[in-house]
């Protein structure tokens, strides 16, 4: 049995999988709050033991750095251990990857209704091939084609520095930067990027926020409420937040289409895509993605999909299990 997780700020969601006939098969499939539990540790307790699963191999996404087979979670005061989960499960190892990783192993198990494709790119294209997924944070990971397969490597691309690209941008960095000090593109392209964007907008008299929306934002969720109310039209600040972050979001894809050399293509994935799908499919998101200038033409022959299925990174996490197993 191969137990796979994959834990971010908000919600961690863990499975046991069964290797059948070349491919996975989940059996048992549990979603915990994240901020309501101490440590991944103790939420794996509680579903093998609730689920009383005979785990052979073990292997988990997390938001967050690896090093040295650990992880101090930067949007959870967490410190996940793989020798310690290894012990707690009584197995000689665990594997941790970063979640956009586990995400990139996950892409093979897709089915092709589990894609938005947003740009076909060059027929028959192929190569590396990267993710980028904006949701309580950005993360960003690569894919390299060893010529049999991709194989996936996590990194930290979420957290460079945010490039404008305009006055009004510029305008936008140096707001965020005497409030953090250090803006990186998760600070405007994220969940509470979105947020940023917005507060960014009313602050500077770019338009006028309703009392109805602000209201709702001190009561539920700020960034959802900002997306809904801009895919439904009801308030002109909220459109324009999500339709810079949108714009910023496909600049930074592209950014890192260019800097993985992701002829392969290019997968968005993460929370947020799949909410704004109508947003993000109306041409604004692939301008800026091609917009490079004289790199253009080398943009516009990558693919560019949106990952619908929100079990991606768990699958990644169970398909790179199995390969370390040598099922795969």
């Amino acid at each position: 049995m191969i137990l796979a997780g994959d834990t971010g700020g908000t919600s961690t969601r863990l499975a046991a999988f069964l290797f059948e006939h070349d491919r996975l098969r989940a059996v048992v499939e549990q979603t915990y709050p994240s901020r309501e539990h101490a440590g991944l540790g103790e939420i794996v307790g509680k579903f093998v033991a609730a689920h009383a699963i005979a785990v052979r191999h073990a292997c988990f996404g997390i938001a967050g750095p690896v090093r040295d087979g650990r992880v101090q979670t930067p949007n959870l005061p967490w410190l996940v251990d793989a020798s310690a989960m290894a012990t707690q499960l009584g197995l000689a190892s665990v594997d941790l990857l970063n979640d956009l990783e586990a995400n990139a192993w996950g892409i093979a198990a897709l089915a092709p209704e589990d894609l938005l494709t947003l740009n076909a790119g060059a027929p028959g294209a192929r190569g590396n091939a990267c993710v980028v997924a904006a949701g309580t944070g950005l993360g960003e990971a690569g894919m390299y084609w060893d010529g049999a397969m991709h194989r996936a490597f996590g990194c930290e691309g979420g957290h460079v520095d945010f490039a404008p690209r305009d006055a009004v941008e510029i305008d936008l960095l140096r707001h965020l930067q005497a409030r953090f000090g250090h803006v990186s593109s998760e600070r405007v392209i994220s969940g509470p990027g979105l947020v940023n964007v917005y507060g960014f907008l009313r602050d500077t008299g770019r338009s006028k926020e309703r009392p109805e929306i602000a209201e709702a934002m001190r009561e539920r969720d700020a960034a959802g409420v900002i997306a809904q109310a801009a895919l439904e039209g009801r308030c002109a600040l909220c459109v324009m937040a999500l339709d810079l972050m949108v714009s910023l979001y496909g600049a930074e894809a592209g950014n890192a289409g260019l800097k993985f050399m992701a002829s392969g293509g290019v997968y968005i994935g993460g929370g947020i895509a799949p909410k704004i799908a109508p947003k993000i499919a109306d041409g604004a998101f692939v301008r800026a993605f091609v917009a490079k200038g004289r790199m253009q033409p080398l943009l516009e022959a990558m693919p560019v999909h949106v990952i619908l299925n929100p079990k991606t990174a768990l699958l990644g996490s169970a398909r790179y299990a199995a390969v370390r197993a040598g099922l795969l």
